[in-house]
C-alpha cells in the first residue's frame, strides 16, 4: 500500500520548466533517496508532492494527513535565542505560549484567574504529556540532559541535526523527509543517523549527495532530471552500475541506429538514381521503361518511409562526458620531503593541549587523508601544515620547493565581481580556449561561464575554486571538507582530477568514496593521539575493522576468565544436580574461552 504517490508531475517557476512527467511511489517502511544534480529542483520536488507548491500538470495522490508527515529540512538554525528544549517545544506554539505564560506567572508570583486558565487551557491540551514526549525524544536522539538548557546555536552540526530530528518527530510522523540530512556532519554522526534511521519504523524519503549514505540507507533510488524520474532498485552502488550498463545499451543502440540510417540513405540514393535514369529513358512507346522508373519509385517511397520512421523514434545520441585530458605542467621537484613537523605542541590559549610531541612528514606523492571525530583537531592540522597557525613549541619545515594550495583560501578569495571565466583566465599562462575547454570539463558550459562569482551558488563556488586551486602550479594541494556543497557528478569530477594529479594531496571530508579513490595514506587523529597508517583508506578501513574486532575478542576473553576465576572460587555443590550443572558451566566456559583463543589467532 502506498503512502505516497505521483505521476506524471511537471513543475514549472515563472514560466519556465524546471522538470516533468515525474514519477514517485512511496510506500510503507521505504527508505528512498532522490538524487540529481544541484539546481535540478529535488526540493522544489519534494514541495510540490506535499502541496507546499502547485504543480503544472500531473497528479500527486496522499494517504496521509499534514501532521503525519515530517520535514528536516537543510536550512541553518540562524541566529536563535532559545534553549534546545525551548527550540523544540516551539513546533508547538499554542502549547509553548501557555508554557511561557505559566512559568511567568510563577516566577512573578502571579496566581490570578488568568493564571489558572492557563493552566487548565495546558491540561486540557495534554501539556504535561507533551512535555514529557519532548524529553523522551530529546533522550531518543541521543542529546544529553545538560545540553536541553544551553542555546541550540551553541551545538555542534551533529547535535543540531539530532535537535531537529527530535522536533520533527514529536509528532510521531508516518513519513519522514530529509533533505541533505549528513550536511556538515562527521563520520560519527553520519554513522548514529543511519543507524537511527534504521530503527525508525515509518517511511524514509530523503535528498543526498553522500553516496556511501544513500547506499547504507536506500533500498530504492530514484533519479531526477529535466525529463523526469527513474526508478532503481538499490543504493547508490547499484544506481551507478545500472546506469553505465544503460550508457552501453543506448551506446550500442545508437550505432545500430545510425548504421541502419546509413544504409536507407543509401538505398535511397541508389533508387533515386535508377529512376531517374529509367525515366529518362521511358516513353510511352516503351512501356517496360516505365514500368521499370514507377518500380524504383514505389521502393524509393518506401525506404524514404521507413527513414521517417527511424529517425521520429530514433534514439538520440547519448551525451558524451566530457573527461579531464588537460596536462599540467608539472614543475620539478627534486627532494622527497616536503613538509617535517617535529615536536610540536598546540593549544589555543588557555584551552586544553590539542597535540603534544607530534612528529610527522609529508612527502612528494602522498595523498593523505586526515581522519578523526569533529574537536580531535583536523582543521587545525591543515593549518598547522599551511602555516595559518603557528605551534605553541616545536618546528614545521616547510621545503622551499613546495608551493601550497589551500582549498578553503581560494574559497574565500574569489573577486565576487568577476566571472567565472576572469576567474580561470587569471591563472598564469591561461589562454581562452584552455580555460573554456578546462570549465566544461567541470561542468560550466557555454554561456555559464560569463556568470558573476556573486550570482553563484555555494556549490558553483566551490567548484570555480576547486579549478583554480588545481591549475595554479600548487604542488600540494589541501582540502578541508572541499565536498560539502558539491553534487554527485561534481565529485566524480573531482575524483578523477586527484586521481590524475602530479602533486601531493592532504584532505579532511567525510565522504568516503573520495577517500577510497584518492587516498594512499591515512592519519587519523583520537583524543590527542595521532596514529599514521601507510596505506589506502581502503586498507586502514579493513585494519581498523580487525583491531576493533580483536579487542572486542580481548574483551570477551577478559570478562569469560573472570567469570572462570570466580566460578573456580566457588565451593563445589554437594547435591548431584547441582554439582552437574556446575561441571557443565565450567566446561562451557572453558571452551568459549579456547574458542575465543582460536579466533583472536586466525
Amino acid at each position: 500500500m502506498f503512502l505516497l504517490k505521483a505521476d506524471e508531475v511537471s513543475v514549472e517557476i515563472k514560466g519556465h520548466a524546471l522538470f516533468e512527467s515525474a514519477y514517485l511511489e512511496i510506500g510503507e517502511g521505504n527508505r528512498i533517496a532522490l538524487i540529481g544534480n544541484n539546481g535540478v529542483g529535488k526540493t522544489t520536488f519534494i514541495k510540490s508532492l506535499v502541496g507546499n507548491i502547485p504543480i503544472s500538470k500531473g497528479r500527486v495522490s496522499l494517504k496521509l494527513k499534514k501532521d503525519e508527515i515530517g520535514w528536516m529540512d537543510q536550512e541553518s538554525l540562524g541566529v536563535v535565542g532559545e534553549t534546545t528544549r525551548e527550540w523544540i517545544e516551539m513546533e508547538n506554539a499554542h502549547l509553548y505560549a501557555l508554557k511561557r505564560k505559566i512559568i511567568d506567572a510563577e516566577r512573578k508570583n502571579d496566581f490570578s484567574n488568568e493564571y489558572m486558565k492557563a493552566i487548565q487551557q495546558y491540561m486540557d491540551g495534554s501539556g504535561y504529556e507533551w512535555e514529557a514526549a519532548v524529553e523522551r525524544q530529546l533522550s531518543i536522539v541521543g542529546l544529553p540532559e545538560h545540553l536541553w538548557s544551553q542555546p541550540i546555536n551553541n551545538l555542534s552540526g551533529g547535535q543540531k541535526t539530532r535537535a531537529k530530528l527530535a522536533k520533527v518527530m514529536i509528532k510521531q510522523p508516518k513519513l519522514l523527509i530529509l533533505d541533505e540530512p549528513t550536511n556538515h556532519l562527521d563520520t560519527e554522526s553520519i554513522d548514529w543517523l543511519v543507524e537511527w534511521i534504521s530503527q525508525y519504523r515509518g517511511a524514509v524519503l530523503f535528498t543526498s549527495h553522500e553516496r556511501e549514505f544513500i547506499d547504507r540507507v536506500a533500498n530504492t533510488t530514484y533519479e531526477l532530471t529535466i525529463k523526469g524520474t527513474r526508478k532503481y532498485d538499490g543504493g547508490y552502488s547499484f544506481y551507478f552500475e545500472q546506469k553505465q550498463l544503460e550508457r552501453k545499451t543506448l551506446e550500442a543502440q545508437y550505432k545500430k541506429q545510425e548504421s541502419e540510417k546509413r544504409k536507407l540513405v543509401e538505398a535511397i540514393n541508389q533508387y533515386r538514381q535508377w529512376f531517374n535514369q529509367a525515366h529518362a529513358a521511358a516513353s510511352e512507346r516503351d512501356p517496360f521503361a516505365k514500368k521499370k522508373a514507377n518500380k524504383n519509385m514505389t521502393r524509393l517511397k518506401a525506404k524514404e518511409k521507413a527513414l521517417e520512421r527511424l529517425e521520429s523514434s530514433g534514439i538520440e545520441k547519448p551525451a558524451n562526458s566530457q573527461k579531464i585530458n588537460y596536462q599540467i605542467e608539472s614543475e620539478d621537484f627534486s627532494s622527497r620531503m616536503m613538509i617535517t613537523i617535529s615536536n610540536v605542541q598546540f593549544s589555543y590559549g588557555d584551552r586544553p593541549i590539542l597535540f603534544d610531541q607530534l612528529s610527522l612528514m609529508i612527502k612528494r606523492g602522498d595523498r593523505v587523508a586526515v581522519v578523526g571525530r569533529n574537536g580531535t583537531g583536523k582543521t587545525t592540522l591543515l593549518k598547522l601544515m599551511t602555516g595559518n597557525l603557528h605551534p605553541t613549541s616545536g618546528k614545521i619545515i616547510r621545503n622551499p620547493q613546495v608551493k601550497i594550495g589551500y582549498f578553503m583560501q581560494e574559497l574565500e578569495g574569489l573577486n565576487e565581481n568577476e566571472t567565472i571565466l576572469q576567474q580561470i583566465l587569471s591563472l598564469p599562462n591561461m589562454t581562452q580556449t584552455e580555460a573554456r575547454t578546462i570549465l566544461a570539463c567541470f561542468l560550466f558550459r557555454r554561456e555559464d561561464v560569463l556568470k558573476k562569482v556573486k550570482d553563484l551558488s555555494m556549490g558553483e563556488k566551490c567548484r570555480v575554486a576547486f579549478v583554480k586551486l588545481y591549475f595554479s602550479h600548487a604542488n600540494l594541494l589541501v582540502f578541508d571538507e572541499p565536498t560539502n556543497y558539491l553534487d554527485i557528478e561534481t565529485r566524480e569530477r573531482m575524483e578523477e582530477a586527484l586521481s590524475m594529479y602530479p602533486g601531493a594531496v592532504i584532505m579532511v571530508s567525510h565522504d568516503p568514496y573520495l577517500l577510497k579513490k584518492v587516498a594512499n595514506r591515512v592519519i587519523e587523529l583520537n583524543d590527542g593521539e595521532v596514529f599514521d597508517y601507510p596505506g589506502t583508506y581502503n586498507e586502514w578501513l579493513e585494519a581498523e575493522r580487525i583491531s576493533n574486532n580483536s579487542q572486542s575478542i580481548k574483551n570477551k576473553k577478559s570478562l569469560l576468565e573472570l567469570q572462570l576465576t570466580n566460578l573456580i572460587a566457588e565451593d563445589i555443590p554437594e547435591e548431584e544436580y547441582e554439582k552437574g550443572a556446575y561441571y557443565r558451566r565450567l566446561k562451557q566456559i572453558k571452551e568459549e574461552i579456547y574458542k575465543l583463543e582460536n579466533d583472536f589467532n586466525q
